[in-house]
């Protein structure tokens, strides 16, 4: 019953908050989208790190893990790059543009007859496609927390029930992890009525307070995240033999060379440096959200300051990288031991599927009522927190780009009210959703359905931060890029075996494409240019659009190199915060040189400190 009662808490305080700012967030798409852009910088960055705090986040790590020990998770860390190049240099471009939407910005970024098309196709592609497909990553892990959690068929009962269940058994679907044995079709029942009745409960409170009620529900959700996540660390890692003791045990259970693999770093003897090198240096650009596309951006978007959208991306990437990091991974390795495998298993999806579902087994079976129950809703939290804010970002696209951008004003030639551009964004979260539960059904891990995803959005990744640090990038190497991912992928997905090479190559193709394009094909409109620049102030190589606008041109470079220090200050704190503290808790002979690595973290901190709290200075974004 306790268990029960911390759930119902959380659910009501959502609601509540949804409620409460449903009025303020009706009044305008800005407010709605973007919380009339008020956000407070650790706000701002909670809410990030609530989302990526995603319910499919651990399950993925738990698999990572037993595949490819400590060492695999870089696949995961080195995107902290990404999150502070979009902080100290990105985040307060994105605020001066002034718009809503990453398909919005085509319009003020380039020139030419096919800007709108161009805006249409990211509307479709990032708003609905890769949201999408995000969600059902999520919504794949719901299942497999649902199933084992939700015994609709014990609490329902009765002709209601059997009605249901007769009808699921007609039908022949199937949805169902096996993680409980109950049997597929009263499995597949149980989540049939989970799922509904969760995304009820998000798309009410999210649909009707807008961004507003997602940060605030963000908010209170990290922190119950971050207290049960600790608490699972705790007594996961107790239940193993506590800290000085697991390393033996690993060593006990899996012998000593596949214990020194679990915990290594670095590839092992046996493992190229070819893909560890090519994955470190290029995942982290290459990949669709390399500039903050997304809900990163929105999150700055919706800061009240240039300082405020720093502050935000560095709070959330000290959460993801190195505090969520390090609990996940003590969660992982203490799984290793409590739920041990036998090494020469083949790595099928079958196999990673079931490691990923340890972390849901483990906190059924090790922790007692009441902390049970508040990781159940930390779990719900964090389902929550990602739903709701992948649901905000597709309306984003249907409402401010598809609808009115492209339906409203250029086709019909009209303009779009208040009104109906909030009621477009709330009733376009049943279509992402149903489209959302469409794909879910048809993946397999989560894990390998992950590593398709990175593949498609290497294609894209370049062109979308060059599009801010160079002038020459116009909208047909978008275009080139998007349509490289498009047909790319499906080849090397067929053609190439090994995963890092896949990227190699389609980081290659894709930047070749974008950089032919931008030479060959019709240069962006210089007004439009001038007009960009002067309201945005972009960072890197504007050189001549810079002179031609009567600006000091070698003002956008220096603008550039000035955050360049404390962005590798920043890099080099946060991971040695995390490679200084995983050593002291895990490799016993490495604890002086983790201690070390640790204090160089906090030694440059002073360094980025400073330029992450400086003043604001340029223009202040358009309203």
């Amino acid at each position: 019953m306790l268990d029960w009662i911390i759930v119902l808490a959380f659910i009501s305080y959502s609601l509540f908050e949804g409620f409460r700012s449903r009025r303020q967030s009706s009044e305008n798409l800005s407010e709605y989208l973007l919380a009339g852009r008020t956000i407070r910088g650790w706000r701002a960055g909670f809410s990030m790190a609530a989302t990526q705090f995603a319910a499919d986040t651990p399950l993925l790590v738990m698999g990572l893990i037993a595949v490819g020990g400590v060492f695999s998770l870089w696949r995961l860390w080195i995107y902290g790059l990404a999150f502070l190049l979009m902080g100290f240099v990105l985040a307060a471009a994105w605020r001066r543009a002034g718009v809503l939407t990453d398909a919005e910005l085509t319009v003020k970024r380039y020139s030419g007859k096919g800007v709108l098309a161009l805006r249409a196709l990211k509307g479709i592609y990032y708003g609905t496609v890769i949201n999408c497909v995000i969600m059902a990553f999520v919504l794949v892990a719901a299942v497999r927390i649902f199933e084992i959690f939700l015994p609709w068929h014990e609490w329902l009962g009765g002709p209601v029930y059997d009605l249901l269940l007769n009808m699921v058994e007609s039908s022949g679907f199937v949805l169902s992890s096996a993680g409980a044995d109950i049997g597929e079709t009263v499995a597949t029942t149980n989540n049939i009525i989970s799922i509904v009745a969760m995304l009820a409960f998000v798309a009410t409170y999210s649909t009707a307070g807008g961004l507003r009620s997602v940060i605030a529900t963000d908010v209170a959700q990290l922190i119950l995240m971050m207290f049960a996540t600790a608490a699972y660390t705790w007594i996961a890692v107790s239940q193993s033999g506590g800290i000085d003791d697991m390393p033996t045990r690993l060593v006990e259970l899996y012998g000593e060379e596949n214990a020194d693999r679990f915990l290594s770093f670095a590839p092992g003897a046996g493992e190229a440096l070819m893909p560890f090198l090519v994955i470190i240096s290029l995942q982290w650009i290459f990949q669709m959200n390399s500039d903050g596309t997304g809900y990163l951006a929105q999150r700055s978007m919706a800061c009240r300051s240039d300082r405020d959208a720093r502050i935000a991306a560095v709070i959330f990437t000290v959460i993801q990288i190195v505090v969520r990091s390090l609990l996940w991974l003590m969660i992982g390795v203490a799984l290793l031991i409590l739920y041990p495998f036998d090494p020469a298993t083949p790595r099928t999806d079958s196999f990673i599927g079931e490691r990923e579902l340890t972390f849901v087994h483990g906190f059924n079976d090790l922790l007692p009522a009441g902390l049970r129950g508040l990781m159940l809703a930390g779990m719900l939290a964090a389902l929550a927190s990602t739903i709701s804010t992948h649901l905000n970002w597709g309306a984003s696209y249907w409402s401010n780009d598809l609808y009115k951008g492209v339906w409203v004003e250029k086709i019909r030639g009209k303009t779009a009210t208040s009104r109906q551009l909030v009621v477009v964004a709330k009733l376009s979260n049943i279509i992402v959703l149903a489209i959302a539960l469409t794909i879910m059904v048809n993946l397999g891990s989560i894990q390998n359905a992950w590593l398709v995803s990175l593949l498609f959005g290497a294609g894209t990744g370049a062109v979308l931060l060059l599009r801010w640090l160079w002038e020459r990038i116009n909208l047909y190497c978008e275009i080139a890029a998007i349509l490289v991912s498009l047909i790319a992928a499906p080849i090397l997905l067929l053609t190439v075996e090994a995963e890092w090479l896949k990227l190699l190559l389609m980081s290659v193709v894709s930047t070749a494409a974008v950089a032919i394009a931008a030479y060959v094909t019709p240069a962006t409109d210089r007004a439009v240019l001038h007009a960009f620049y002067r309201q945005v102030r972009p960072p890197g190589w504007w050189r001549n659009t810079a002179a031609s606008a009567g600006i000091d041109p070698a003002e956008p470079l220096d603008r550039l190199k000035r955050f360049a220090i404390p962005l590798v200050a920043a890099a080099i704190s946060v991971y040695c915060w995390l490679i200084g503290s995983a050593k002291l808790l895990l490799q016993h002979d490495a604890r002086l040189f983790g201690a070390a690595v640790f204090v160089a973290g906090l030694l440059v901190a002073p360094v980025w400190l400073r330029a992450l709290l400086k003043a604001d200075d340029g223009p202040e974004v358009a309203q």
